[in-house]
């Protein structure tokens, strides 16, 4: 069936964009007040260290200028979300981006001259009772004076902010609106359609002929567009090693994670521990393999349910309920939380043409968050919404608890309120399932969120990781050497599998890696997640979860982990995860005997 166009869907399963501007006419007239309030800050810059009060005079403009842009740059983001077609959209949205590299440049002055205020003084200013909403922000600032720059240079690397996105916005439009899609021949022998959402639902196809013939017409389409893709990647990963290089740290890595106040050695200790345990994914491999009945287990066989037969199909508004009563643990509160989120409309449902690809949450301080899906009735659609709810009531949570300055929480911390979620729908669903068929089916789906989440983020960790050295080495990014390289990664994590050759172009479609090292955070937070969730069911507790989802950016996030019952620094929570993984193995095995 041909995706309908945005003006054609169900207004029910669409956002309702007046939570945020009535009207575009008064976004046009909240855009103008914002160009204003931009215009005005540059007049700040000589003033912060001249007294407390004026320091406090300069944050207050600074960021209420930053809270009213929020909201006019996400209302243009999530319009061009929707419907990344529309030119009217594209063109709001490329004005909120120049609002935006106006308001960097703007207010480039403000970290080098707060660096300038001598330490004894600017800490005598701090003491101030209106400043203390700007305490950490200010810890943060000066924990980064050795890579902050002069005033005259951070208004440069502003002004770049614009041109350093067009990797990132070229990819997006190629790959959302410009790509399309030979079709494909479905288990009926008849032609049918294949999208980026709808390829997901193929490579789960208990039909091999469909999931390998989608796998390898969708990859084909990506692998005809490789070079333009290398070229764009290269470009994304030269400006990540700029500006690394630029503001004195040793590569991009360190730089991406300084930023969360997060050492290397995390991501190194993760990497180690995932080595580690690579037997388990293949003992996993091999189990999977046998199930099938396959002489050769391939790459396209890796998301298909290991019992086809089982009908796990689920609608959407199916799915609201179930994950209302998954989530039950986390409280009456956060149930009713849930309850507000369907019935205002938190959550764009189903795919249309030019829609973004995958699934979202977007924050909104003084609104609501707002959720993207591409719902298409699969059981993977209702753990993506429970997933991006995770996201919503953590935005929630803590755009209430804490002031603008405060409130948008660190990448780190974002993906475990999100995997908790999902943590806690799987428990429900095997505690709740007494099916033998049914209850190998979840934890597939639970074997299959380490795989994906934990293994798989991992390995696009190491690629990322390893495409930046190579830069930094003087090694050219082209898409020989970057096919090259992620098939290696792929033979090292999924030794068993046969890593066929369409296999190497997957890094092509993997939209964060524009956001360098951004998804080992999957990992690290599907691990907590994992920790928290199964804390929360032995003890009946939530209280200190719902405290860390409350803390937004009011702290650095390995502490706030802490208030929740994690240490990122030490291995535990890696490894009891992956502890975790090789048990259910063992019980999903004993089921699948139950099957036969």
């Amino acid at each position: 069936m041909e995706l309908k166009h945005r003006k054609d869907m169900d207004p029910r399963y669409l956002w309702d964009f007046a939570h945020i501007y009535a009207s575009k006419a008064e976004w046009e007239k909240a855009f103008s007040e914002t160009e204003a309030l931009i215009e005005g800050i540059p007049a700040r810059a000589g003033t912060l260290g001249r007294s407390a009060e004026a320091l406090q005079a300069a944050l207050d403009a600074v960021m209420a200028m930053e809270q009213k842009l929020e909201l006019v740059y996400v209302y243009a983001m999530l319009h061009k979300s929707a419907d990344n077609s529309d030119p009217e959209y594209q063109k709001m949205e490329a004005r909120a981006t120049r609002l935006s590299v106006s308001a960097r440049a703007a207010e480039s002055f403000l970290t080098p001259e707060l660096l300038a205020i001598p330490a004894d003084t600017l800490a005598q200013y701090m003491q101030s009772p209106g400043l203390a909403t700007y305490r950490h922000m200010v810890e943060d600032i000066c924990r980064a004076r050795a890579h902050t720059l002069d005033a005259a240079r951070e208004e440069m690397l502003a002004r770049l902010g614009d041109a350093a996105q067009t990797p990132h916005n070229a990819f997006t439009m190629l790959s959302s609106v410009d790509m399309t899609f030979p079709d494909i021949t479905d288990e009926n022998g008849e032609k049918a359609p294949l999208t980026h959402a709808r390829f997901g639902v193929y490579r789960e196809s208990a039909d091999r002929r469909v999931r390998k013939e989608a796998f390898e017409t969708y990859f084909g389409e990506y692998n005809k567009f490789i070079n333009t893709i290398a070229a764009l990647y290269s470009g994304s990963v030269k400006l990540d090693c700029y500006d690394a290089s630029t503001r004195g740290y040793k590569n991009a890595c360190e730089a991406a994670l300084f930023r969360s106040n997060v050492p290397v050695s995390v991501l190194d200790s993760l990497t180690e521990a995932i080595h580690a345990r690579l037997s388990t994914m293949k003992k996993y491999l091999a189990v999977r393999k046998q199930a099938l009945g396959l002489d050769e287990l391939h790459m396209y066989d890796l998301y298909c349910p290991l019992l086809p037969e089982v009908d796990f199909h689920i609608d959407y508004e199916a799915s609201k309920t179930l994950v209302k009563k998954a989530l039950a643990p986390l409280g009456e509160e956060y149930g009713k939380l849930l309850d507000e989120a369907y019935a205002n409309r938190w959550m764009d449902a189903y795919e249309n043409r030019g829609k973004t690809t995958g699934a979202f949450s977007c924050g909104v301080y003084g609104s609501h968050p707002y959720i993207l899906l591409n719902y298409a009735g699969k059981l993977d659609d209702a753990f993506t919404m429970a997933h991006e709810l995770g996201h919503a009531m953590h935005s929630y949570k803590s755009n209430a608890a804490q002031d603008y300055v405060n409130h948008d929480y660190h990448i780190l911390v974002a993906e475990v309120a999100s995997t908790v979620n999902e943590v806690l729908l799987c428990k429900y669903l095997l505690a709740t399932e007494t099916n033998p068929a049914r209850r190998a089916y979840v934890l597939n789906h639970f074997l299959e969120g380490f795989r994906t989440t934990v293994f798989r983020q991992t390995l696009f960790a190491e690629f990322e990781r390893k495409a930046h050295e190579m830069h930094e080495a003087g090694e050219p990014l082209t898409a020989e050497s970057l096919n090259a390289l992620y098939r290696s990664l792929n033979e090292l994590y999924y030794e068993g599998a046969v890593v066929d050759d369409c296999q190497a172009v997957e890094w092509a479609r993997i939209p964060h890696f524009y956001r360098a090292f951004y998804v080992y955070q999957y990992a690290t937070g599907f691990c907590s997640a994992v920790a928290i969730a199964t804390r929360i069911l032995k003890t009946g507790d939530a209280a200190d979860y719902l405290r860390f989802l409350s803390t937004g950016g009011s702290d650095y996030p390995l502490e706030e982990l802490k208030i929740a019952g994690v240490d990122l620094t030490k291995p535990e929570a890696v490894l009891s995860s992956l502890d975790a993984f090789a048990e259910a193995l063992a019980d999903f095995e004993t089921q699948l005997k139950g099957v036969k």
